[in-house]
């Protein structure tokens, strides 16, 4: 007994599972997960190395080296990417395609276990490595809080709060701030004032210093009970700093001293007598009056934040993996009402990015869509086959899109952008086994058929067929599923959908699908043997026959404009993913390397008050010094670099976007020359930061300026091409440093070592780390600094900056223990891929995609003249294509197999085969056609789209 057969019999049964996918698919679907990407897995760790002081060359040498040779052992490991910075070592770490987020804890833990191994090899002064590996982690909902008329600490005081709050709500995992003010206590004293009351810079950093340490006092046994012992004097508020006692020296003490202890030809006696003296001319001194004592904060900022101008604080929220980003979304807005209602006035909550909000429209979206094919599917079939065929199949269509959401929820498949275009993708395909079963039945009805025989008829001979033809269109989605590059990944969602949805249309073309044609279709029996003898069938035949009969001249036009369209498919564009439609764009602000923040956060004024002047933006948020939160997952944040800024600007529709580009880069191209601004759109998809990238690597120890040229003339080439722009290098300009050269015999006599000069530049300026101060939960540096009158005066003095030795009161100009002061440039960056030295070579495309500037120039890069050791190698979104397409490769030989086979067994020949193959080379003259003239390039979801289309075939 067949499937349909057993569903006419059991008709009861058959309507209750029918009620039962209806009641249970629209359950299941205010269950499902929403996320606006599917979750895959960043397989990129970066380790932190801080070693203060140390140039780039050193970071590279001590540092970065070391630990990269401990990363190399790791299996798993595909490359390395490092930058050496003064004092900071990034190292990049990608881990091979084929680890996914069920095997990268694995990796990581080997990963922190073989630079836990190095750690002790690490030179004196360099931390304790950071690996950071969470990159996964997306704060879908970022908020901006403005405080007009508070100050920064009690603006502070206001976000934290929130944060506390906003982390409790149900569904959010984790609470991130972004541009908290990084808080200080400044001591601010005056060298010249500390060298006439005898005082030595070191001794008040160390009185600092231990005033405020932990310490442990022990404990005693006093009878009964034992107490613990904990001396007092810990600053309780930075008052208490100023009243902290110094010991200092008279200057007559300092004469006597002149017979000090070890001193030429001085008895015990003499040296004792010396002591005394010194003894007594001493005199204590509190902080108070020798110094300016002020809570602050860092200067320059390491970050700076605004939001439409105003200074602000980002709170970033997280949603539980695979939980239900749009209900998450509900609770925080529904606590974010009660929040605001108490708070003062002034301080003000604005969204930067709200995921749910995109959730949601995705969601609606594809409503809209199912909607509309089923009405289409309704009129299409209503016109020449009457309104009850027309619902049959539409109720068919319905059925199979709620029995698919069933499906997706026992499987944990999410609603996001791949599962959602995968439904919308199979809209088409789902309705062709109901449409051929129903076809077969009203054919046999017109013929006067008993109904049931009909039903069973027409599926007992096109069941085989059918599900061979199903199997074959899942099939060849089947190479993404088996990929392991991040594309396949990202895209792995959209093979289960299209076979849980296109196997069960084949189910209930073979079980539901015949029922309701028995129940609702009223044919009139007119006793014809050919129901296609009449109408629009008659016009067709004839044209049939006439290809028939002219075949070879039909077949030779058909034959030509299939050389045509694989002639005219080189004017297609070529993109690896498509741009998101996202209702907001970035722009990159890169000042020359070495330019200070705070100048960068002035010149990044201009760009936000333009662009809120723009008729399509709603609000702009600016980042400085370092990138947003992540709050979009295939996009990378920059990492912190004073001389970087980024705008994030949010329109009112997403068809804005290209407007407001339009509008907005002549603007910038005139009016901000003192650095590259860049506007991206947001894509789909794993992206790359700069889509053009052409990297030389050089030997493990490669001439620096060997590198420049290389970089210099790929740049030469790029910007003599109109299809570039935004044409740099990731070693970035070179910059300039003050170089006081010691001189070992005068450092010698008085005894000055570089450490103390290093001591006293810092402490004049910057300041000099001097304790830690304890508020609450948290700690604040102390540092020790000079007045402002001798920092602005440092620069232009610096000779006669005073430098004292460990612990000693009398200092000398630096000029007495330095040649001279010298101004040298230096490489900001020490760029490596995998442990050579590189310099990347990169670029926009501009007005043209990647395929379109890579083909521009790539013969022109090939002619460069590499010295020996040197290669060229390609990086950015052809290198990212590539990986994807070759990750394909594995699953297109069990595809084609399957395939192969199913369509042989069903003919049981191999000219019907051999002749349905022939056919699909010919989807190119629609392919070709259809993208030339909507514009739309070909990148990776297009060619979903075609091996779907082959698939139908």
């Amino acid at each position: 007994m067949n499937l349909t057969q057993l569903a006419i019999e059991k008709r009861a049964v058959t309507y209750f599972v029918a009620a039962l996918l209806a009641v249970g698919g629209v359950a299941s679907f205010f269950q499902l997960g929403q996320l606006e990407d599917p979750d895959f897995t960043v397989k990129t760790a970066v380790v932190v190395t801080q070693y203060p002081g140390a140039s780039p060359r050193e970071v590279e040498l001590e540092v970065t080296d070391l630990i990269e040779r401990a990363i190399q052992e790791l299996p798993a490991l595909d490359d390395l990417y490092s930058e050496s910075r003064a004092g900071l070592s990034i190292i990049t770490v990608n881990i091979k395609s084929e680890y996914w987020s069920d095997r990268l804890p694995q990796v990581w833990d080997e990963l922190r276990n073989k630079i836990r191994d190095a750690e002790p090899n690490l030179p004196p002064g360099a931390g304790t490595p950071d690996v950071m590996d969470d990159f996964s982690f997306v704060y879908g909902f970022v908020l901006a809080v403005t405080g007009d008329g508070y100050s920064e600490s009690e603006l502070d005081d206001y976000v934290d709060s929130l944060k506390k709050d906003l982390s409790l709500v149900p569904g959010v995992a984790r609470a991130e701030l972004w541009g908290t003010p990084a808080k200080v206590v400044y001591v601010e004293t005056s060298q010249a004032q500390l060298a006439g009351l005898g005082l030595a810079p070191a001794s008040v950093a160390d009185t600092l210093r231990q005033q405020n340490m932990v310490v442990d006092g022990g404990s005693f046994d006093i009878g009964a009970r034992r107490l613990r012992v904990e001396p007092s004097g810990a600053f309780q508020s930075v008052d208490e700093i100023g009243n902290l006692v110094v010991r200092g020296t008279t200057l007559e003490g300092l004469a006597s001293a002149s017979l000090a202890p070890g001193s030429a030809n001085t008895s015990t006696a003499s040296q004792s007598e010396a002591g005394r003296a010194v003894a007594e001319t001493a005199s204590l001194i509190r902080i108070r009056d020798i110094a300016t004592i002020r809570s602050g904060t860092y200067e320059p900022p390491p970050w700076e934040m605004r939001f439409n101008g105003e200074r602000a604080i980002a709170i970033s929220l997280a949603n539980l993996p695979g939980g239900n980003i749009v209900d998450t979304g509900r609770a925080l807005d529904a606590r974010l009402r009660e929040l605001m209602r108490n708070l003062p006035i002034g301080i003000e909550v604005h969204k930067i990015a709200w995921q749910s909000d995109l959730v949601t429209q995705a969601i609606n979206g594809f409503m809209v869509n199912l909607g509309e094919a089923i009405l289409i599917v309704l009129v299409v079939l209503a016109v020449p086959m009457g309104l009850r065929m027309g619902l049959v199949i539409g109720s068919s269509l319905l059925f199979t899109i709620l029995g698919t959401f069933i499906a997706m929820s026992i499987m944990g498949v999410d609603l996001e952008r791949m599962s959602l275009g995968a439904l919308v993708i199979a809209l088409g395909m789902m309705v062709d086994n109901a449409i051929v079963v129903s076809d077969g039945i009203y054919s046999r009805l017109k013929k006067g058929m008993d109904p049931t025989q009909a039903a069973i008829e027409s599926t007992s001979g096109t069941a085989g067929p059918l599900l061979g033809a199903t199997i074959v269109a899942v099939m060849a989605f089947y190479p993404i599923f088996a990929s392991q590059a991040d594309a396949g990944e990202y895209c792995r969602t959209l093979f289960s959908v299209v076979a849980i949805s296109l196997l069960l249309s084949w189910l209930l073309a073979m079980t539901l699908t015949p029922v309701q044609c028995i129940d609702m279709l009223k044919v009139e029996s007119k006793g014809e043997d050919d129901p296609y003898s009449s109408g629009f069938y008659l016009r067709f035949r004839s044209w049939l026959i006439a290809a028939i009969r002219f075949r070879v001249g039909f077949l030779g036009v058909m034959v030509g404009l299939l050389i045509a369209a694989v002639f005219g498919f080189r004017y297609v564009d070529q993109q690896f993913f498509p741009d998101a439609a996202r209702a907001q764009l970035m722009i990159d602000y890169w000042a020359p390397a070495g330019t200070r923040i705070q100048q960068v956060s002035q010149n990044v004024r201009s760009l936000e008050e333009r662009f809120r002047q723009s008729e399509y933006v709603t609000d702009v948020s600016a980042f400085i010094g370092q990138g947003p939160p992540r709050f979009y997952l295939p996009v990378d944040p920059e990492a912190n670099n004073p001389a970087f800024a980024e705008l994030i600007v949010n329109t009112h529709r997403w068809q804005d976007v290209d407007l407001l580009i339009a509008e907005m880069e002549p603007w910038l191209r005139d009016n901000v020359p003192e650095a590259m601004v860049r506007v991206r759109k947001y894509g789909v998809g794993p992206s790359d930061t700069w889509k053009f990238e052409a990297r030389f690597h050089g030997p493990a120890e490669a001439d620096f300026g060997e590198l420049r040229r290389l970089g210099g003339e790929g740049m030469a080439i790029l910007r003599d091409s109109p299809l570039a722009k935004h044409v740099r290098t990731d070693m970035r300009q070179r910059t300039l440093k003050l170089v006081p050269e010691y001189n070992q015999e005068r450092g010698r006599w008085a005894s000055i070592t570089r450490g103390d000069i290093a001591d006293a530049s810092k402490r004049t300026f910057d300041g000099l780390p001097v304790g830690l101060y304890r508020e609450r939960d948290d700690l604040y540096p102390i540092l020790l600094r000079s007045v402002e009158e001798e920092r602005e005066s440092a620069a232009a003095h610096l000779g006669s900056l005073q430098v004292s030795g460990m612990l000693s009161v009398e200092s000398v100009p630096l000029s007495q223990v330095a040649s001279r002061v010298r101004v040298d440039w230096e490489d900001p960056a020490i760029i490596r891929f995998n442990r050579r030295r590189a310099i990347s070579v990169q670029a926009t495309p501009s007005n043209a995609t990647f395929p379109t500037l890579y083909a521009s120039v790539i013969d022109r890069f090939n002619a460069i003249e590499l010295p020996p050791g040197f290669e060229l190698f390609w990086g950015g979104e052809l290198e990212s294509s590539a990986d994807s397409q070759a990750a394909l490769t594995p699953g297109l030989i069990p595809t084609g197999v399957i395939i192969l086979f199913i369509i042989v067994y069903l003919f049981n020949a191999f000219r019907p085969p051999a002749i349905i193959l022939l056919t699909i080379p010919f989807v190119f003259i629609g392919i070709t056609a259809g993208l030339l003239v909507a514009g739309v390039p070909f990148g990776f979801v297009a060619l979903l789209g075609a091996m779907s289309l082959a698939g139908m075939m």
